[in-house]
């Protein structure tokens, strides 16, 4: 019993570290919109110091909630939140920044 209740606690604290990144708000620029598949491509904007990085900023895609796509157009700097179920890339929450 005491073994079970050890296991439970880890896989515990392995869930909750996915779950707090899941809701970080993360800001990029809007590359590309398809409103025919619902999609969203956005590059995440780089952190750290100037140069430091090596330019290795990827546009990832999102699917995006119905009448989001019509607020957005290339270009534009969001902040957003996304969350992944069943390998799908969903957007939460963007708002202009």
């Amino acid at each position: 019993m005491k073994l079970v209740m050890i296991a439970l606690a880890g896989s515990m604290l392995a869930v909750i570290p996915s779950l707090a990144l899941a809701q970080q708000s993360l800001t990029g620029t809007i590359i590309t919109v398809d409103r025919i598949s619902g999609t969203i491509g956005i590059r995440q904007a780089q952190s750290g110091t100037v140069g430091a990085g090596g330019g290795g900023a990827t546009e990832q895609q999102y699917k995006a909630p119905d009448g989001v796509l019509d607020k957005f157009h290339a270009g534009d700097k969001v902040t957003y939140s996304a969350s992944e179920t069943g390998g799908k890339k969903t957007i939460t929450k963007i708002e202009n920044e």
